[in-house]
C-alpha cells in the first residue's frame, strides 16, 4: 500500500469512528428524551448515523481492509451527553447534540479538502453524508428553540 492509500483508509477510518460516537451519543441521549415529537427526531437521527457507518464501512472494506469496530477517542463524547443531559437536562443535550454534528461537518469539510480521500468518498461526503448532518443539525436547533 501507497502512503496516499494509508492516508485514504486512515481519514476514513477516523470519519467512521465519529459517526459511531455520533450512535452511542444519540443512544445515550434517547434515554432523556421519552415527549414527541423530540423522541421520533432523535431516533431518527441516529438512524441515519447508523446508515452513514454502513456506508463508511463499506468503503473501506472496498479498500481491502478491515474497518475500525469502535469510536475509541470520540466515544468519550457520547459519555459526556449522557452525563450533561442527566445533570442539565434536555435544552443542554439538545445543545451537545448540535456541536457533535457540527464537529461532524468540520470533519467532513476537511475530508473534502484533502487530496489523498478517493473521489468515491468525496462523493458520499458531498451527495448523502454531509446534507444529513446540516439535516440534523436543523432539526436540532429546531427542537431547542420549541
Amino acid at each position: 500500500m501507497t502512503a496516499t492509500f494509508d492516508q485514504c483508509i486512515d481519514i476514513s477510518n477516523s470519519l467512521l469512528r465519529g459517526e459511531l460516537s455520533a450512535v452511542e451519543t444519540y443512544t445515550q441521549a434517547l434515554g432523556k428524551f421519552h415527549r414527541e415529537p423530540e423522541r421520533s427526531i432523535l431516533e431518527s437521527i441516529r438512524q441515519d448515523h447508523m446508515d452513514s457507518v454502513g456506508r463508511l464501512r463499506a468503503h473501506i472494506d472496498d479498500m481491502g481492509v478491515q474497518p475500525d469496530e469502535n469510536s475509541g477517542v470520540w466515544g468519550q463524547f457520547a459519555k459526556a451527553v449522557e452525563g450533561f443531559a442527566k445533570v442539565f437536562g434536555e435544552t443542554t443535550a439538545l445543545m451537545a447534540l448540535e456541536a457533535g454534528e457540527l464537529s461532524g461537518i468540520d470533519d467532513y469539510l476537511v475530508s473534502l479538502d484533502d487530496p489523498e480521500v478517493m473521489d468515491e468518498i468525496k462523493d458520499e461526503i458531498r451527495e448523502v453524508l454531509m446534507p444529513r448532518l446540516e439535516a440534523h443539525l436543523s432539526s436540532l436547533r429546531k427542537l431547542r428553540a420549541r
